[in-house]
């Protein structure tokens, strides 16, 4: 039996043939078609394994680089602060505030004066800062590449991976594929930094800042170490023992004389009401006795002395606003504190325009390095949080606690003054949530709980409308005990507020005390060791009973029982 050969079955090789010409020539071409990813008509910027092509991302004047405004925000610094009004450009790292005048040969770096070699620019629309200035401040490493127009910028790492190839030479591809067109020839003497590697090729950058892909199996990789950077520690007064203790003294118009005041057992830190800004040009006034750190010194405590904005929305809107305000300021604040030898300084901004929030960052960006370089610490503190725009909403919370060594929550007037029912000052269940909330923003270290010493007595009042007013007023420990010996009290626990509540009644009135004693203190003071708290600190001194001291020692500086 014979069989016939088909057409289609010879064709077979001659197909197989053809479809292996068509891809060495794929291959061939491939490897010859050279393209480069970076025009050679326009500057181009190499941030690690990004490149930044957009607009203009620097200019180069008489051999001397500078980065542009929105390049430095977008990749290397989100909090750097152009104003615009001001022609002034801050930077603020972990220990400096850097501010630089456009056109000015000198920068002011925590507040001193250094001579720098080429100013910043304003072209256009956006500023371009010098960047010998920037490598030390963001730590990086710069490098201008030859004959381009092309930086390349590289972040100081612990350490970096890098390549060699194992063969004599080799072709970068555009993409991670064998079909893709080649960016560059290279040998064994280049040096290559790698990045990632993605279905058997490892993305490389070479030398001259060229960004493609080698195959992982011609490429040998190792670490390479780099000398990180080492931040300056952390200046923080810490306790003999346990958590901070720490108690607000209100100065009402001269601070009286402390000689004869014994300390309180337990207490680590006092914070005199002593700075406010009364103005929008930054004035501020000052209350401090340079005899009331001689007392607190020689009892071994700390002073972090309390600057508050005068509770003024408009004032405050005024003085954020401006750069040179901002850092009057600032000034003025390191001035008093050398002055006065403080440990520490005490934010108490409170009523803060919500269109403010971010200056209100910015400025304690600003303040911290260079109060931090002077060695003392910078707390801050913060309501609970709440749906109230400029009681809360004005607070960012996660970004202040990037910056300040300590956030202390004000965990009470729940009920407030004028507060359209009656209520608690700080039940337990809302400083409870008080705390949880704010941990989901600032680490539990940084946290220091405020407490309240006070309560409020409120009174209740029929109207002829058939509705009831409600009135207020703050009363200290040893003044609601008065105010119980002296009326026929009814008192009993509330579980739900974790405060012992009294009530009585005077002809139509009746009146409300949620108590805050011995049983209410401990209760809160326990949130400190559940959530792993950095302290507490108290609203005020003087509106404590003395056995209120016993529980802030036993709960805050005794190992626990458990």
């Amino acid at each position: 039996m014979s069989v016939k050969t088909t057409g289609r079955s010879s064709a077979v090789p001659f197909i197989i043939l053809f479809f292996i010409i068509l891809i060495s020539c794929l291959f061939f071409f491939t490897g010859i078609y050279t393209v480069s990813p970076l025009p050679d008509d326009k500057p181009a910027l190499i941030i690690e394994n990004t490149v930044l092509l957009d607009d203009t991302p620097f200019i180069i004047e008489n051999n001397q680089v500078l980065l542009s405004y929105n390049i430095i925000k977008e990749h290397l610094d989100p909090y750097i602060f152009w104003d615009a009004t001001e022609n002034k450009i801050t930077i603020t790292t972990f220990d400096k505030t850097v501010r630089l005048a456009t056109e000015s040969l000198t920068a002011m770096i925590n507040t001193k004066p250094v001579e720098i070699s080429f100013p910043v620019k304003t072209v256009i629309t956006q500023p371009y800062i010098p960047i010998r200035l920037l490598e030390d401040l963001y730590e990086i490493k710069v490098r201008v590449v030859q004959n381009k127009d092309r930086i390349v910028i590289d972040k100081n790492l612990p350490t970096r991976k890098m390549g060699k190839i194992i063969t004599d030479d080799a072709i970068v591809k555009l993409s991670p594929t064998w079909f893709s067109a080649s960016v560059v020839k290279i040998t064994k003497i280049d040096d290559l930094t790698v990045y990632s590697l993605e279905d058997g090729w490892f993305q490389v950058r070479t030398q001259d800042g060229l960004i493609g892909y080698i195959p992982e199996k011609k490429l040998e990789v190792f670490d390479m170490p780099e000398k990180p950077h080492s931040k300056p520690d952390q200046q923080r007064h810490s306790p003999a023992r346990g958590k901070l203790n720490m108690v607000w003294d209100y100065i009402h118009k001269v601070t009286p004389d402390k000689s004869q005041e014994t300390v309180p057992l337990g207490l680590d830190i006092v914070s005199p009401t002593w700075f406010s800004v009364i103005d929008g040009q930054g004035t501020i006034e000052s209350k401090a006795d340079i005899s009331y750190i001689e007392w607190a010194h020689k009892n071994d405590l700390a002073v972090w002395a309390l600057i508050n904005n005068d509770f003024n929305l408009d004032i405050t809107h005024e003085f954020l606003s401006s750069s040179e305000t901002r850092d009057k300021i600032i000034r003025q604040i390191l001035m008093y504190a050398e002055l006065f030898r403080l440990d520490g300084i005490n934010i108490d901004f409170e009523n803060v325009y919500l269109k403010d929030k971010d200056l209100l960052v910015q400025f304690v960006r600003e303040l911290t390095p260079i109060l931090r370089e002077a060695g003392i610490v910078v707390s801050m503190d913060v309501t609970v949080k709440s749906t109230s725009p400029n009681w809360s909403l004005c607070y960012d919370r996660k970004e202040l606690g990037k910056v300040v060594d300590y956030m202390i929550l004000m965990a009470y007037d729940e009920h407030w003054a004028t507060s359209p029912v009656s209520g608690s000052v700080a039940s337990i269940g809302w400083v409870d949530r008080g705390v949880s909330a704010l941990l989901e923003d600032v680490p539990s270290e940084k946290v220091i709980l405020g407490l309240p010493f006070y309560t409020r007595e409120w009174e209740e009042t029929p109207t002829e409308s058939g509705s009831t007013a409600v009135k207020s007023r703050a009363l200290s420990m040893a003044q609601v005990k008065q105010i119980l010996e002296k009326n026929e009290t009814r008192m009993s626990w509330d579980e739900k507020a974790g405060q012992n509540f009294a009530y009585y009644q005077k002809g139509d009135s009746i009146f409300k005390i949620w108590l805050e004693d011995e049983r209410s203190i401990e209760l809160k003071t326990a949130l400190i060791k559940k959530y792993h708290l950095a302290g507490a600190a108290s609203w005020r001194k003087g509106f404590e009973e003395p056995e209120i001291w016993n529980v802030l020692y036993n709960n805050l500086k005794l190992p626990s029982k458990i």
